[in-house]
């Protein structure tokens, strides 16, 4: 099992806008992700109800993880997580290559 921690950058957490970002870059992956919050049980990181639901605030430091070993693919989702995604230059799309 594959698995790393992010800690959230966008000013209201993983709500709404970012959920969203998040969750589509997730699917577009094609490789089962879960996201969890310190303590708390793991959901599917491709959805925007469960990871909306976790309340995850500004700052605080997320696990995400995948059995299928996908590595490169968890790193993207960092990279995407630790970013200010409700900034206005923030990506609306999953990068290119994510999930190759």
């Amino acid at each position: 099992m594959a698995q790393r921690t992010a800690v959230v950058a966008s000013r209201v957490g993983l709500h709404a806008r970012p959920a969203m970002i998040f969750t589509n870059a997730v699917a577009a992956t094609g490789v089962p992700v879960t996201i969890a919050r310190p303590g708390g049980d793991p959901v599917d990181a491709s959805s925007i109800l469960f990871v909306m639901s976790l309340g995850v605030p500004h700052g605080e430091e997320v696990t995400l993880s995948t059995d299928d070993g996908a590595q490169q693919v968890l790193d993207e989702l960092v990279t995407l997580l630790e970013t200010d995604l409700d900034a206005e230059d923030a990506p609306t799309q999953p990068a290119a290559g994510a999930g190759s």
